[in-house]
Order: C-alpha cells, then structure tokens, then sequence
C-alpha cells in the first residue's frame, strides 16, 4: 500500500523568489492555478512564506462583484476579477459594489 508521510499543516507555503524583483509582504503571488500571500519579504532568491489559506482584501477591477462569486487575479492589472480566464484566487466573502476599491476574498486554500 502506498504511504504519505505528513510535511506540514499547510496554511502557508515555502516559496522561493525565482523572479527578478523583491516580493513584499502582503503581494499578491500567481501559482499558475491558484494565488497565494506573501507572508513575508522575499529578496531574489531568498525562501519565505506563502499564505494559501484565509481571507485577504484585495484590490478589485472595476464592476460589481457578488456575494459567493468565483474570483479570479488578473496579473497584468494586479486586480481581482470574476473573468474566469485569470488565475483562480478563490470566492468573495462580501458583495463589493462598483466603486469599492477592494473585495474579501477566500482564497481556494
């Protein structure tokens, strides 16, 4: 039978900075089918934390956005959107109204 050896809870995530800038604290980070956090400030090169879970505001594009919608993160405009062909970021906890600036998002976790 095959074995899992358990790693860690999985809240947040090891990751390296492989780009060419300095990730901070709070950026928004693309993982290609999901997003994460920066849980910390990432030099290139340098390891640090990604949260995968919980609830984060983040900043919205224009347009309304419901209660319970699947939201997505647009990386060009470094915005949150309900177009499906963006990277997947999670669901809105709260309606976000045309002129909010921000949405609650849960992230897919």
């Amino acid at each position: 039978m095959a074995k899992a050896t358990y790693v860690q809870e999985g809240n947040s995530l090891d990751y390296r900075n492989v780009g060419s800038e300095k990730i901070e604290a709070g950026d928004i980070i693309s993982l290609t089918t999901r997003v994460g956090v920066a849980g910390t400030d990432m030099e290139v090169g340098s390891l640090g934390s990604v949260a995968v879970t919980g609830v984060f505001s983040m900043p919205k594009a224009t347009g309304a956005i419901a209660l319970g919608a699947l939201v997505y993160f647009n990386t060009t405009q470094g915005k949150i959107t309900t177009t499906n062909t963006d990277v997947p970021a999670g669901f809105a906890i709260a309606t976000a109204t045309s002129s909010d600036a921000t949405v609650l998002v849960k992230l897919l976790g």
